[in-house]
């Protein structure tokens, strides 16, 4: 199979691990005046999973955590230091599968824009914005191949600010999108 073009969706099932570890990212649209920002990190280079690649701040739920809320909100206060009292939970989107073995469940919130930023080092170089706009217009989602353990897909990523958001964040900005267009 590998070298042979297949859906990135039906690759990525066909190659996970068997048990998957549950993790939570929090998708927090920043209420800007104008208009309405995501928030983004890339993640420390020296990281074993997803080194400097773009994310969203979240991690594994852990058993003292209050469910995939309490470990969004808990791994968003750590990694960028923006504490809970800022976020206001909205919904949650599908869950997203990846192929280190995580069953990633995205919690879309609403940041109030007064928050203040702490970046931990060892988890995130950077934060930065992407305007909601960039989201909502599926043409700035574009066709990849890449090769994946050794299987050749087709993802779509985002090209914003010389960065290429790709992978789990840009699937979940995807669904985003698909959902953004469904409620307009």
């Amino acid at each position: 199979m590998a070298g042979m073009p297949l859906d990135a969706v039906a690759s990525a099932r066909a190659h996970l691990p068997p048990a998957l570890r549950a993790a939570a990212v929090l998708v927090p649209i920043i209420d800007r005046p104008r208009a309405p920002t995501l928030l983004l990190t890339q993640r420390a280079g020296h990281l074993r999973h997803h080194a400097g690649q773009i994310s969203f701040p979240g991690g594994i739920i852990e058993p003292g955590d209050a469910g995939v809320l309490g470990a969004a909100l808990r791994e968003t206060q750590e990694e960028t230091g923006i504490e809970p009292r800022y976020i206001e939970p909205l919904g949650f989107l599908p869950d997203q599968a990846v192929l280190t073995g995580f069953r990633i469940t995205p919690v879309v919130a609403l940041l109030r824009p007064e928050f203040s930023l702490a970046l931990d080092a060892s988890e995130v170089t950077e934060v930065f914005e992407m305007p909601l706009a960039f989201v909502s217009h599926a043409g700035n989602f574009q066709p990849t191949r890449r090769v994946l353990r050794g299987v050749e897909v087709t993802l779509k990523d985002l090209h914003f600010e010389g960065r290429v958001v790709w992978g789990a964040t840009a699937g979940i900005l995807q669904v985003l999108h698909a959902t953004l267009v469904r409620e307009s």
